[in-house]
């Protein structure tokens, strides 16, 4: 017998205890095929709305079907549900070749997409780009936090303007701050970054690609950039979005500073202060012009579930995005398929044989919903939509399990999620794990905003307690430092690459256990009466609390 901890407003529950789960037997060739079938090159990278959308609908449809799941998609007319849930989307693409010149120190230089920046395609709905000589102004991070007495525009005029801003928020640098230390905020994401232009009224933003504090290199930078962008359907797109969106190499745009006769890292410097005031890069102006098209597509989130035996309205849901890049810029070998092996291939395997673990098991008093969601490269999107247009409701849904990305190195001795949040949730994570005989770390890199950048955040944003669970890094076979050379090496050689393909000799061990511990977790929420908690002072506690009548 063991208990889980309990949310904060459901303590005098804390005593309740319930027998676990019968270990559940996950096989490693399973993980292993699917694995190699969603990433094989006839999948063409799983791009939304493509023929590889088809593909990866068609057999996660297929697999929910073999292992005994219900559909749990769209109501038909017939009153039974579909496998999937339509996700209506906005797409965008540049059409044809992208001019983009450099005006700076009086002389006019070429500049070519993904190698000095990193255009995305304009999501205003326009068909063209035509921009001719925009002054530059240096916003430093780009943060307007009336609630940190922070304002990096102190009211310039930004219209007419395209500004340069760095990543990550004004505490990196330093570790401390008014924006929580190393932690990143959301201030310091690159879609706030956009979403902050906008609101200022600029043509654009181009945010400026350092490693560390964007925590990738640039070729992810460049391939996650450059191809087709996705976005919800809105009624006024140019209230979120700027006409330019894009990303910037250092090297280019120090020389920039220097050409109008400023120093960068000085300026830097002084943008980690709330005396830093917006600079006009005297002398530097760009011109971009290039075609856009604009079309409207649906995509669709793929959903089973196992109707819980005694409380079916009140669910648990599992996530795993199915999409990836697609088609995109070659590499260095001439390879222009990203096949998402890891990311996220390895999720969906996990999130297939955790359902098939619940099938084959004693069903538990909770419905146990598996959700593989689209367009989680495209910014969460196919998320957002059930988060925002729920199938079922999120007053009586427990929680969102979030698996991105799947351990292929063998088992570790730890567990980890995307980021760190106050919620009774992962406490209940913690107490699981250290019943397998593992212990928690917390996010190694929380500078990467890790919480902001999975699927769960989506949920999260709505009150749903949610996270995204990650194996650790202290391997069997060589602890840490393998877990983190590893890791590191992953995200320098294969993140948002081709080179993420499948890997017959990978040791998915760790998976296997990985699943098992999620099972474990699962099953015991399953049939318990917690409503897991956010705690006090967490940002998502309010909108959870708006519905807790609705919990009993």
């Amino acid at each position: 017998m063991k208990k889980l901890l309990l949310g904060v407003a459901a303590c005098a529950l804390a005593t309740a205890a319930f027998a676990a789960p019968a270990e559940p037997k996950i096989d490693p060739a399973l993980l292993s095929e699917h694995i190699k079938v969603l990433s094989s090159d006839a999948f063409e990278g799983r791009g939304p709305a493509t023929p590889g959308e088809v593909k990866s609908v068609a057999y996660i449809e297929k697999e929910f079907k073999a292992v005994g799941l219900q559909p749990g998609g769209d109501k038909l007319k017939s009153g039974a549900r579909a496998w999937t849930q339509d996700v209506p989307l906005a797409e965008f693409d540049i059409k044809g070749p992208v001019a983009f010149t450099v005006q700076a120190g009086g002389k006019t230089e070429s500049w070519k997409q993904g190698d000095q920046i990193a255009i995305r395609a304009p999501e205003t709905g326009v068909d063209h780009i035509d921009l001719k000589n925009v002054p530059v102004v240096f916003v430093g991070y780009g943060v307007k936090a009336p609630e940190r007495n922070w304002d990096d525009f102190k009211g310039v005029d930004l219209h007419g303007k395209i500004a340069l801003v760095l990543v990550n928020d004004p505490d990196y640098e330093t570790g401390k701050g008014d924006f929580g230390g190393k932690a990143m905020t959301y201030y310091g994401r690159w879609t706030y970054k956009y979403e902050e232009a906008a609101r200022q009224g600029a043509l654009g933003f181009i945010v400026i690609h350092e490693t560390g504090p964007a925590s990738y290199g640039w070729n992810t930078v460049k391939n996650s950039n450059t191809n087709a962008v996705f976005d919800i359907i809105r009624k006024e797109p140019s209230k979120v979005h700027a006409p330019i969106e894009a990303w910037i190499q250092r090297d280019p745009t120090v020389a920039l500073f220097q050409s109008a006769g400023l120093d960068f890292e000085a300026l830097k410097k002084e943008a980690q202060t709330r005396a830093f005031k917006p600079v006009t890069l005297s002398g530097v102006s760009f011109s971009t012009a290039f075609k856009v098209d604009a079309k409207k597509v649906v995509s669709h989130n793929v959903v089973g579930v196992l109707p819980g035996t005694k409380h079916p309205g009140e669910r648990l849901i599992y996530t795993a995005h199915w999409d990836h890049l697609g088609v995109g810029l070659p590499d260095a070998r001439g390879d222009r398929i990203y096949n998402g092996a890891v990311d996220n291939a390895s999720g969906v395997s996990a999130l297939i044989e955790l359902a098939r673990a619940f099938a084959h098991g004693p069903r538990t008093e909770r419905t146990q919903m598996f959700m593989a969601v689209t367009a989680e490269e495209k910014g969460l999107l196919g998320s957002e939509y059930y988060a925002t247009n729920p199938l079922y409701p999120l007053a009586t849904t427990v929680a969102d399990i979030n698996m991105d990305g799947a351990a292929v190195n063998g088992p570790a001795k730890d567990i980890s999620t995307s980021g760190d949040a106050g919620l009774t949730l992962q406490d209940d994570l913690i107490k699981v794990a250290k019943a397998h005989g593992r212990y928690f770390t917390p996010d190694a890199r929380p500078e990467a905003g890790s919480f902001f950048r999975s699927d769960h955040f989506s949920f999260a944003k709505q009150g749903l307690p949610a996270l995204s669970f990650r194996s650790g890094e202290d391997l069997v076979k060589g602890g840490v430092a393998a877990g983190k050379a590893a890791g590191e090496a992953y995200v320098r050689d294969k993140y948002h690459q081709p080179a993420d393909e499948f890997d017959p000799n990978w040791d998915l061990s760790g998976m296997v256990q990985d699943v098992a511990l999620v099972y474990d977790l699962g099953h015991q929420l399953g049939d318990s009466r917690e409503w897991p908690e956010w705690k006090p002072g967490s940002e998502f506690k309010a909108a959870r609390d708006k519905t807790a009548a609705q919990r009993k």
